[in-house]
């Protein structure tokens, strides 16, 4: 009896020091890329603000379904089933959210900033994550550079080959 005790008390104590550890995680992470690219403001906004446009550049997206609102591809439905569409654009800058009742809190955008040389904009991608306060979730919030840093190195990178030919 004593040892079923100890540990019921000893689990009871770690998953609240796991607990407290966690809550020094923050609850918001963004993940950032950005490139240089030599081509017109107008050129990048045409990529990136015309959801159409993704399955050029965006990973994956050639493979996947087009989201499709008001008879306009707005977006596109992950393999998981998650919609990602196209919330607001304007002069510089796209943001894109999940949608659905199931959709993980998130958004991802792209900035559109004059380039250091008068032909080049800077292109930044970014994605934002907003957690619970749940243990899993922070830890989990360690990989997530890992897990989609790789694919917006290669999307954009996508994207500047086809606007610098």
């Amino acid at each position: 009896m004593r040892i079923i005790k100890l540990a019921i008390i000893s689990i009871i104590f770690f998953s609240l020091v796991i607990t407290g550890i966690s809550l020094f995680f923050p609850s918001h992470i963004r993940i950032s890329k950005a490139i240089d690219i030599h081509a017109g403001k107008e050129m990048v906004m045409s990529q990136v603000a015309d959801a159409s446009n993704w399955k050029n550049w965006y990973p994956g997206a050639d493979s996947l379904t087009p989201l499709i609102l008001d008879g306009k591809i707005k977006g596109i439905i992950t393999a998981s089933g998650q919609s990602l569409a196209i919330r607001e654009i304007n002069d510089s800058a796209v943001l894109a959210g999940n949608m659905g009742s199931h959709a993980k809190r998130g958004e991802m955008g792209w900035n559109i900033m004059p380039g250091g040389s008068g032909d080049s904009e800077i292109v930044q991608w970014y994605m934002d994550f907003h957690l619970s306060w749940y243990p899993w979730e922070k830890f989990s919030s360690l990989l997530l550079e890992k897990r989609y840093g790789p694919m917006m190195e290669q999307g954009l990178g996508k994207l500047k080959t086809i606007l610098e030919k």
